[in-house]
């Protein structure tokens, strides 16, 4: 079954990019016709018309689409010797891409495949408008990546079930969740369970509530928190409770002796032969018990 989309631009260039962008498979696969030829304004104001372009994509199944998406996107990034291999199965596909120097394309636990492989998966579902599922693998990676999580959730819960205390695993798309809920599953006294929002979901293995070492856990959990450091908070929390009963003592200011006041002046005579009035001490300079006098 073939795809068609006509596309209107300022260039018969760009409407081709529009309608590969449209159909999302590379540029190379598509037959363009081109039904308008652009022409330029007249002074660059009157006229002028736009490019119309038609584009098929021939029939093919939505591996076909989705392996040639990833071609344009490997050449892309500067990939140009590998093979891609398909293998349907019912409603879905295993793309396996083979070739030198395809490590960088994992990325780190498998996080640049797992985004190559979503957007790949877009692309297919496009053909037919229906659900078609993509798993992406380079080197064997899912199949290791598998393994080495069925062995971390086996011993994980190996320990739970002997120890009875949990263990939060580092955070996984639900595809590595699935597989810790399904290893886990085989093992006695042992459940798991998934928390957290994505990106950051991640799986808590821990015991089962018949498990007979769940209250031994769980009492060397708290133990582990609050052992001798429980101790010391609590004499703290004491300490703080009898520093907190005392009550606040008033502040009261020392008493000061007043000195005597001296007059430091030397009063001239009066006309009348009289002199002039000695100074007295005012009552505040009495009272004054913080603060010196100054003396005029």
């Amino acid at each position: 079954m073939s795809k068609e989309i006509i596309k209107e631009a300022a260039s018969v260039e760009e409407a081709q990019q529009l309608i590969a962008a449209e159909l999302g498979v590379a540029a190379e696969t598509i037959t363009f016709e081109v039904l308008q030829q652009p022409e330029k304004k007249v002074l660059g104001l009157f006229g002028g018309t736009n490019a119309v372009v038609k584009g098929t994509v021939a029939g093919g199944s939505a591996a076909d689409a989705a392996c040639a998406y990833l071609k344009s996107v490997l050449s892309a990034m500067g990939v140009a010797d590998f093979t891609c291999s398909v293998k349907e199965e019912n409603n879905n596909c295993i793309i396996t891409l083979d070739g030198e120097n395809l490590g960088f394309i994992i990325g780190r636990r498998g996080d640049t495949l797992d985004a190559l492989q979503y957007l790949t998966s877009l692309v297919a579902n496009r053909v037919d408008n229906a659900y078609y599922r993509v798993t992406l693998d380079i080197g064997n990676y899912r199949e290791k990546r598998e393994q080495t999580l069925i062995s971390l959730a086996r011993r994980l819960g190996g320990q739970t079930s002997r120890t009875g205390r949990r263990h939060s695993l580092e955070p996984m798309n639900p595809y590595e969740r699935r597989i810790i809920h399904t290893a886990v599953q085989d093992l006695e006294g042992v459940t798991s369970w998934s928390v957290g929002s994505e990106p950051n979901r991640h799986v808590i293995i821990g015991p089962t509530d018949d498990n007979p070492n769940k209250d031994k856990g769980e009492r060397r959990g708290r133990g582990g928190r609050g052992g001798r450091g429980g101790n010391r908070g609590g004499n703290r929390g004491g300490e703080r409770r009898e520093r907190g009963s005392r009550q606040p003592h008033e502040i009261v200011a020392p008493e000061r002796p007043v000195r005597e006041f001296i007059s430091r002046s030397n009063p001239m005579p009066m006309a009348d032969g009289g002199s002039l009035p000695t100074r007295t001490e005012s009552e505040k300079e009495q009272s004054a018990s913080l603060y010196g006098r100054i003396d005029l």
